[in-house]
């Protein structure tokens, strides 16, 4: 977990960075199985574009290729940051907006671009999911600068709706039955109703915050405390009568997919 100092002086990634995780990002041609129609756009050329943006990466990942022919051609994943781009609550809590980009080489994705938002405090990532959040997917054909430049200017435009929807979490207070209620809510992230029927979890012993920023009874602190624990897999549980330890999210689909349900639960909560 980096601390405030790390984060304000942590570095880019430069492309060496980049290749030693995600290889498949460096893809100069495409699998061999897509169609003859297939437009192969590399995600290096998104990296200089975005670049030229003021959006650089920092952070990547890629999955695991299920069979040889993918290999260097699977799903991977980048974060851009830009520096110039930063929302300071009134209350010290700054926060980073990103831009998540997913795509692949194998000829079953599009570019795709997610908001996101960084929190300094506590260093734990945030996919944003309201209506005004969606998936922005970019074909491979007919891909331009100028295309890109609309959709990343028309993602940051909106980025006062974040705001917005954080102020409302910071002005939602609640109550311990409630937030018990919001714990049980955000479990099904992760858990499926059957899997939840089999497990115990101490609530209280859930919610509580590991850090002493993050303690409070508004519903900004409480999500980002069951945010990161989710993520994290920093809670016990029992199963079968045998205690558990809950495992950390490392596969970025999942990641992704428990953040942005997760906000729109939080969402339901907020006054």
């Amino acid at each position: 977990m980096m601390n405030s100092e790390d984060l304000q002086t942590a570095k880019y990634l430069s492309k060496a960075n980049i290749k030693s995780i995600a290889p498949s990002v460096f893809a100069e041609k495409p699998s061999s199985e897509v169609s003859k129609h297939y437009t192969h756009i590399p995600t290096e050329r998104v990296i200089d574009d975005m670049e030229v943006l003021g959006w650089k990466p920092i952070e990547a990942k890629e999955v695991k290729a299920r069979k040889n022919s993918t290999k260097g051609f699977q799903k991977h994943l980048l974060v851009f940051r830009n520096e110039d781009v930063v929302i300071n609550g009134e209350d010290g809590d700054t926060v980073f907006p990103q831009i998540l980009m997913t795509n692949s080489h194998d000829g079953k994705n599009a570019f795709t671009f997610q908001a996101g938002l960084y929190r300094l405090i506590c260093s734990n990532g945030l996919v944003i999911a309201d209506q005004q959040f969606e998936d922005v997917k970019m074909r491979h054909m007919g891909y331009s600068f100028e295309d890109l430049q609309d959709l990343i200017k028309d993602m940051v435009e909106k980025l006062p709706l974040t705001v917005e929807s954080m102020n409302k979490m910071k002005a939602t207070e609640m109550e311990q039955e409630a937030i018990i209620k919001f714990a049980k809510d955000a479990l099904l992230t992760r858990f499926t109703k059957p899997e939840m029927n089999r497990i115990q979890i101490n609530l209280d012993e859930f919610v509580k915050p590991v850090r002493k920023e993050d303690a409070g009874s508004d519903l900004w602190s409480v999500f980002n405390v069951v945010q990161e624990k989710l993520i994290t897999g920093d809670f016990d549980y029992r199963s079968a009568g045998k205690a558990r330890k809950a495992r950390e999210i490392k596969n970025f689909k999942q990641d992704m997919k428990i953040n942005k349900e997760l906000f729109n639960v939080a969402l339901e909560y907020a006054s």
